[in-house]
């Protein structure tokens, strides 16, 4: 199984510069983005400060002194005297006596004298203030004032409060208009990035060699192309949305913490380490588990798709226990590293950021707040609150961000295994076309390997222009591997391919092919209509061509009973259809095309024998004028064929015409024999055969003759 190969650990810094050079594909909106979220920050850490600003400017400001004056605009009225704070008294206003508000326990008390210095610890007791400093205490005769005197004092501060909380609905309104905008746009910039790097993807898969799908199972490029792309779009979306959002958060909340007080913002630098040392350990163990979790996704895909493709021999072989045993195994593999980083994230996410938030907090009330709260001075009580504010906004973007480290570490894991995919080597796409060529095919001393072992040695033919050259022998002599080289599918290790007498390798292999067609066994067709499935969207063959080439190789009389005629749905494979008329629809397809080179690989091979007739008959349609090879089993279909290239074990053992080949009574006439039933013909050319099999070979010899 897959999953017990070897996985390596993403090299973030790699991934990260890819990923960022695909974010600059939509930088603008990115920008714009952080802008908006650079100003939604400043207007919510706004908050704190105008609060600040009330608590100590207007609600604990009236312990300021207060001078008599004759002037009652802004003034507090007590017992007939108007008083002003001294900060509001302008300097034309004649000022009298000092006094002083000051606070002890809950309530408020007037003292109609200055005071040399109110901080320190404060009572009350009989008619007298008293206030330690130190190791001085001084008293001062006081009155304490009813609720309405004390609003008297608060009065002229109404108007400042309003003004204030005018202020903060604007920087809520201007935050939340921020957010939303935000989000909108990086959202929509994450969309434009994810469809960049899927549509790359696809464009990539395009071009990989024919040979790269052979090893990997369609389930898992699939998965690569959309489980893993959706995962990298979570990147953009939430994690890039939430780390963004909580490094401006946080750099703003720590500017706004050293403006508050110095010692407050140095005191909670310890966050920052903490949470760096944090996201290390965390990816360390979690990068582990997402590997193995986006592989196992990756087998579950292929496992399902295999399953789907082939329901029929599963179930008429009963594989359905296997098969279910198998994706179980996966499944519970899937399950159990899903189970540990469940486990990591719970251990490591708010939790912990509760608990490190609130030992913060602790520390920081501990030392300042009961210092201020005793009135000795440290920090005023708006600067306390401010800070408790602007701590409890900083954790919360460490909670975003914390709780986005799991989608972060899954994020790298799916980007580095859609670039894996994008690195493999791909095949150069060269813009442009050539002229048809006429169709010369020559193969000179051509040797192939898939990996080792040659299977192709020192091929030799020529196929001139409207020749139909018949590739025979039995299964792995070489005949699909002499088609592949053409295609240039593969390139041939020793030797040379030409096509009207230039080198194949010196041909861009989209414009060589397209000048090909192909008629396979078994044809594919797409979801969509049988007019479709034989112009599959070129532009450049119209309707009136597509109706020709279904007429020209007679669908027209196995399709005439359909309802929508040539506008007939196909589903997927047309599987809906019968062998012939899916075969049938591939030959009007390769005619639209009209290539210059045909192949035919066993295209009669399931064909019934009344539709053969029809088959053959758009077979002579289609080879007109143009050169073709057939690969073939059926020796039937290829007497006319112009050469027949007889193949045992990667080498052309005979080559000639039919009648040819059955005069000279060598390979092709046993095959031929044996295919005519004519057992006295061929018995003694299987009894040679037999002799020379291993026993699991006699017993496919005889399944076959029987």
């Amino acid at each position: 199984m897959s999953g017990n190969q070897s996985q390596s650990i993403p090299n973030t810094t790699g991934i990260a510069r890819r990923l960022f050079r695909y974010a600059l594909t939509a930088k603008a909106t990115f920008i714009a983005a952080l802008l908006m979220l650079a100003i939604g920050v400043a207007a919510e850490l706004a908050g704190p400060f105008i609060a600040k600003t009330m608590i100590d400017e207007h609600v604990l400001g009236i312990e300021q002194p207060y001078y008599e004056t004759d002037s009652p605009e802004g003034a507090a009225l007590y017992q007939g005297t108007y008083y002003k704070r001294a900060d509001r008294l302008s300097a034309e206003e004649n000022s009298g006596a000092e006094v002083r508000l000051l606070q002890s326990g809950t309530s408020f008390y007037f003292i109609n004298e200055p005071v040399e210095r109110a901080e320190g610890s404060r009572s009350f007791q009989d008619g007298i203030m008293s206030i330690t400093y130190g190791d001085s205490t001084q008293s001062y005769p006081a009155v304490k004032l009813s609720t309405s005197e004390l609003f008297s004092f608060y009065k002229p501060e109404l108007p400042g409060v309003y003004k204030l909380v005018g202020l903060f609905m604007i920087a809520i309104f201007i935050s939340m208009l921020a957010v939303f905008t935000r989000t909108f746009w990086m959202q929509s910039a994450a969309n434009r990035v994810i469809q960049k790097l899927r549509t790359d993807v696809y464009a990539h898969i395009q071009r990989l060699p024919v040979h790269y799908f052979d090893n990997l199972p369609a389930g898992k490029v699939v998965s690569r192309v959309t489980n893993d792309t959706e995962a990298v779009k979570d990147l953009f979306v939430a994690v890039l949305s939430n780390f963004a959002s909580g490094i401006v958060y946080i750099t703003g909340v720590y500017i706004a913490l050293f403006l508050l007080d110095v010692r407050l913002g140095l005191i909670s630098l310890f966050i920052i380490p903490m949470l760096l040392i944090w996201i290390v350990l965390y990816r360390k163990f979690a990068t582990r588990y997402n590997v193995v979790i986006r592989s196992r996704l990756s087998e579950i895909n292929a496992i399902i798709n295999e399953s789907i493709q082939g329901m029929p021999i599963i179930r008429v072989f009963r594989r359905q226990k296997a098969t279910r045993e198998e994706f179980e195994e996966l499944n519970r593999d899937y399950m159990a590293h899903q189970n540990k980083m469940l486990n990591l994230n719970s251990l490591t996410t708010h939790n912990l950021v509760n608990v490190l938030r609130n030992i913060a907090l602790v520390v920081i009330l501990w030392y300042f707040g009961s210092a201020s709260l005793s009135s000795t001075g440290i920090i005023s009580i708006g600067v306390l609150y401010a800070f408790v504010d602007l701590m409890g906004r900083m954790f919360q973007p460490i909670t975003g961000m914390v709780n986005q480290l799991a989608a972060l570490d899954s994020s790298i894991v799916s980007a580095k295994r859609a670039f894996e995919l994008m690195d493999e080597p791909g095949e150069a796409v060269t813009d442009g076309s050539m002229p048809r060529y006429q169709g010369d095919v020559e193969f000179k001393d051509v040797s192939f390997a898939y990996k080792k072992d040659y299977v192709l040695k020192n091929i030799s033919f020529q196929a001139a222009k409207g020749q139909t050259v018949a590739l025979v022998g039995h299964t792995g002599s070489g005949k699909s591997s002499i088609i592949n080289l053409l295609f240039r599918f593969y390139d041939p290790q020793k030797g040379s391919i030409t096509i009207d007498g230039k080198p194949v390798t010196e041909i861009p292999k989209q414009w060589l092919r397209q000048h090909m067609g192909i008629v396979l066994q078994d044809p594919y067709l797409f979801t969509g209509t049988i007019a479709s499935n034989v112009s599959l969207g070129d532009p450049r063959i119209s309707r009136e061509q597509v109706d020709q080439a279904l007429r020209a190789v007679g669908a027209d009389r196995l399709l005439s009973h359909l309802p929508l005629g040539f506008d007939e749905p196909v589903i997927e494979k047309g599987s809906t259809l019968s062998a012939g008329q899916r075969q049938l629809i591939s030959f009007a397809r390769a005619l639209a095309f009209d290539p210059a080179i045909l192949i035919l690989d066993e295209a009669t091979a399931n064909i019934d024998t009344e539709t053969e007739a029809i088959i053959q008959q758009a077979l002579e349609v289609l080879k007109q004028g143009r050169t073709t090879f057939i690969i073939a089993h059926r020796l039937s279909t290829i007497r006319n064929a112009d050469q027949i290239l007889v193949l045992h074990r990667g080498e052309i053992v005979e080559q000639g015409s039919h009648d040819k080949l059955m005069a000279q009574g060598g390979k092709y006439f046993n095959m031929y024999q044996l295919q005519q039933g004519s057992t006295e013909a061929a018995g003694g050319s299987i009894q040679r055969e037999r002799e020379a099999l291993p026993v699991p070979a006699i017993m496919k010899k005889a399944a076959v003759k029987l």
